[in-house]
């Protein structure tokens, strides 16, 4: 059952202002509206090394930091570029875009920018997982790997024409989605050979998470537009909480959340994938392109509006602590009382123990000692026979 949405506070929104901030008296999520640090086209963001970075198609600065995703510092790109996708790994954010002379841009830091020389097509997403980073055009049916974001491998033929919009790598294998009818799924173990795979339904699929052992896809049309996957080739459709245009999905800590760029609640967060509820907060000016996870907190972007980045809090799980009986734990003075163990008190008294002695008199049982007794006894009786007879002669 859900619970109304409670509004916490008000300030006037504006890219220079934060604007609402409400917390969910069901999930507990509490959603803010920091400011952007200028009002940039922004599509694509993502967390690592403690820092989201977002990146934008278009504006002075397409590149903005945070720590907390609370106060935003403009960067400056490697090349002014439609940067539409962007992925942590290997220590590296890289950048892609479909546009520019070199169409890929990394950092160690989400500050400082290099320009890398790639392909011209038309790069449109990015994932890193299994030790590299795989981007896809959008157009141009094609992917391309690198391990390092630096040096590129020469574009391949994915082999199945369409519009590749999102991409996420889980459980050894990349996914990647389509909007256009069609073979809307493919999967490949290294990002170079791809399998057709069969969506839940025919809709306009716009973006890919994984997390929590499974793959979560959200579309921007159709009856249900989220589906689910353990392996990125047999799904099962879900409903959204709302028929928004969802645009974006990130998972972390046990949650997935979906970001859309219309309707009147524009945030939707589950923690199976299946079930979904709508979150308020996310400015319905703005026109939501993507959001990340990252240190307990969800951050979206906007390429449209004067609210461009929506924060939404997740809460701390606290460990439960199991009260055992107070453990009294006196180290050298532990009263151990054991459990007294009757072994029928053993009374071992070793020296006194009686030995009842056979009677000196009795003869050894066995032995010649026996034979030279008896002998010595016979001739006493001898003796004794002599000396009455001579008592008797006299």
């Amino acid at each position: 059952m859900r619970v109304a949405v409670l509004s916490l506070g008000l300030v006037s929104a504006g890219v220079g202002a934060a604007s609402v901030v409400l917390a969910d008296a069901t999930t507990g999520i509490v959603v803010s509206s920091p400011a952007a640090s200028e009002a940039s086209s922004w599509r694509g963001i993502a967390y690592g090394n403690g820092i989201y970075v977002a990146v934008a198609q278009g504006g002075t600065n397409r590149v903005m930091t945070s720590t907390d995703g609370t106060t935003w510092t403009s960067r400056t790109q490697a090349e002014a570029n439609d940067w539409t996708g962007i992925a942590y790994g290997s220590g590296v954010f890289v950048a892609v875009a479909p546009t520019g002379t070199n169409r890929v841009m990394t950092s160690p830091d989400g500050i400082t920018w290099t320009a890398r020389s790639v392909s011209a097509s038309d790069w449109k997403s990015i994932a890193y997982g299994g030790g590299k980073f795989v981007a896809l055009s959008y157009t141009g049916n094609n992917a391309m790997t690198s391990t390092d974001g630096i040096t590129w491998s020469t574009p391949t033929s994915l082999g199945i024409f369409n519009d590749w919009f999102g991409i996420a790598y889980g459980n050894g294998v990349f996914t990647a989605l389509s909007s256009v009818s069609g073979t809307q799924v493919i999967t490949s173990p290294d990002g170079i050979t791809w399998t057709a795979r069969t969506s839940a339904e025919a809709n306009s699929w716009s973006n890919i998470t994984f997390g929590n052992g499974l793959f979560v896809a959200v579309a921007s049309s159709g009856t249900n537009r989220v589906m689910t996957s353990p392996n990125g080739i047999t799904w099962t459709a879900r409903a959204a909480a709302e028929a928004n245009i969802w645009q974006s999905v990130a998972a972390g800590d046990g949650y997935f959340m979906a970001i859309a760029a219309s309707g009147t609640n524009r945030l939707m967060v589950s923690t199976d994938g299946a079930t979904w509820l709508p979150l308020a907060g996310a400015d319905v000016g703005g026109n939501w392109e993507a959001i990340t996870y990252g240190n307990k907190v969800f951050v979206g972007v906007a390429n449209v509006g004067t609210v461009r980045v929506v924060r939404a809090s997740v809460p701390v799980v606290t460990a439960t602590t199991t009260t055992t009986a107070p453990t009294t734990t006196i180290a050298a003075s532990t009263t151990t009382t054991a459990t007294p163990t009757t072994v029928a008190a053993t009374t071992t008294i070793a020296a006194k123990v009686t030995t009842t002695k056979a009677p000196t008199n009795d003869l050894p049982a066995t032995g010649t000692n026996n034979s030279q007794l008896a002998l010595v006894a016979l001739l006493f009786v001898v003796a004794g026979s002599a000396l009455m007879v001579r008592r008797r002669v006299r």
